[in-house]
C-alpha cells in the first residue's frame, strides 16, 4: 500500500500528496516509513519561508510569489500554518481560501500548529519533504508569526523572508536579535501607508549595523504593497539572487547539512523521550508529583531516581 501510495506522491498527484501529508501531519505509525520511500527523491526543492507579525500581508505576499513562480514555469507547493482551532484541533483553512489564484501548479495545505512551540507545525519539514518528492520547485513555507516560530523557519527554509508593515516602526527598536539574524530578505509590506520611509531607513541601517566583517552580502529591504501587487517581481528577483549566491558560495549545501544536523537531533530527542516515558515512569511522576510539589524532595532527586532505577 504505501509502496503504491509513494509511486503516485512521486507522479505528483494530488490527492496522492494530501494522503501522505495527513499521515505525517496525525503522527501515524505508517508516516516514517513513507518518508523513507520517498528520501532519495528529495533535495531538489527549494525552501521559502515566510514569517512576521500577524496581519503584516504573508498570505498575500505568498500568493503573489506563488503565482509569479508558476507564471514562470516553477511548480510550486504552499505549506501555510494557521493557528489551531480551538474546537476542531484543525487548521483554520483561512490562507487556501485567500490564496485561490495562485496557479494551477500550485498545492497549497494548510497545517494547524497543534500547540507545537512557536506556531511552525513540528510536522512541516515532513510535510516538505512530501511535496518535494513530489516535484515541486519551489515550496514556501508562512507561518503564523509568533514567538519561536521564525527560529523554527530559519532551520527549515533556505531563504528566510521578514514580512513588516510601517506600524511596526516602534516593534522594530525592540525586535528580538532572533528574528533580525534569520531574515535573509526584509519586506516592508502596505509601503504606501505613513511611516513606510522612515521605517525602511531604520531597518537598512539596523541591518547594516549588524553585518559582521565576515558577511559578504548586504540584507535587502524591499518595499511592496502586495494587495496591488507591488513590488512581488522584485521580490522574486532577491530570491533568486540569494539562491544563487548560496550555490555559488556553497552556503547551500553547508546551510542544508546543518538543518539535516538539527533535524535528526530532534528526531533522536523525540525517540528517546517516547522511549524513556514508559507506563512505570509515568506512575512514578503521577506518585510523587505532589510530594515534590510540596518541597519534600526535589525535582533534581526525582530526576536522579527515574535514571537510576532498575
Amino acid at each position: 500500500m504505501l509502496d503504491h501510495l509513494a509511486e503516485r506522491i512521486l507522479k505528483s498527484e494530488k490527492n496522492a500528496i494530501a494522503r501522505g501529508i495527513s499521515l505525517v501531519e496525525n503522527e501515524s505509525k505508517q508516516a516514517s516509513e513513507l518518508l523513507k520511500l520517498l528520501y532519495k527523491n528529495t533535495g531538489k526543492a527549494y525552501l521559502i519561508g515566510i514569517t512576521g507579525p500577524p496581519g503584516a500581508g504573508k498570505s498575500t505576499i505568498t500568493n503573489g510569489l506563488a503565482k509569479l513562480l508558476n507564471e514562470k514555469g516553477n511548480k510550486v507547493g504552499i505549506i501555510a500554518v494557521d493557528p489551531t482551532s480551538p474546537f476542531t484541533g484543525g487548521a483554520l483553512l483561512g490562507d487556501r481560501i485567500r490564496m485561490q489564484d495562485a496557479g494551477k501548479d500550485t498545492y497549497i495545505r494548510s497545517m494547524a500548529t497543534r500547540g507545537s512551540l512557536g506556531g511552525l507545525s513540528k510536522k512541516a519539514k515532513e510535510a516538505c519533504e512530501i511535496l518535494d518528492a513530489s516535484g515541486k520547485d519551489f515550496i514556501i513555507i508562512e507561518t503564523v508569526g509568533v514567538g519561536q516560530s521564525e527560529l523554527d523557519i530559519a532551520q527549515t527554509a533556505d531563504t528566510t523572508i521578514v514580512v513588516l508593515v510601517p506600524e511596526s516602526g516602534d516593534a522594530v527598536q525592540t525586535m528580538k536579535a532572533g528574528l533580525m539574524e534569520i531574515g535573509d530578505i526584509f519586506v516592508l509590506n502596505k509601503s504606501d501607508r505613513d511611516g513606510s520611509e522612515s521605517l525602511s531607513v531604520a531597518l537598512r541601517t539596523m541591518l547594516h549595523l549588524k553585518m559582521t566583517r565576515d558577511s559578504d552580502r548586504e540584507i535587502p529591504v524591499i518595499k511592496t504593497v502586495a494587495t496591488k501587487n507591488k513590488g512581488i517581481v522584485d521580490l522574486y528577483d532577491f530570491i533568486i539572487r540569494h539562491k544563487d549566491y548560496l550555490n555559488k558560495n556553497g552556503k547551500l549545501v553547508l546551510k542544508r547539512k546543518e538543518n539535516l544536523i538539527k533535524q535528526i537531533n530532534e528526531l533522536v530527542n523525540n525517540k528517546l523521550e517516547n522511549k524513556f516515558w514508559t507506563t512505570e515512569r509515568k506512575k512514578m511522576l503521577d506518585n510523587k508529583i505532589s510530594i515534590i510539589s510540596e518541597r519534600e524532595i526535589t525535582p533534581y532527586d526525582f530526576v536522579e531516581e527515574l535514571f537510576n532505577e532498575k
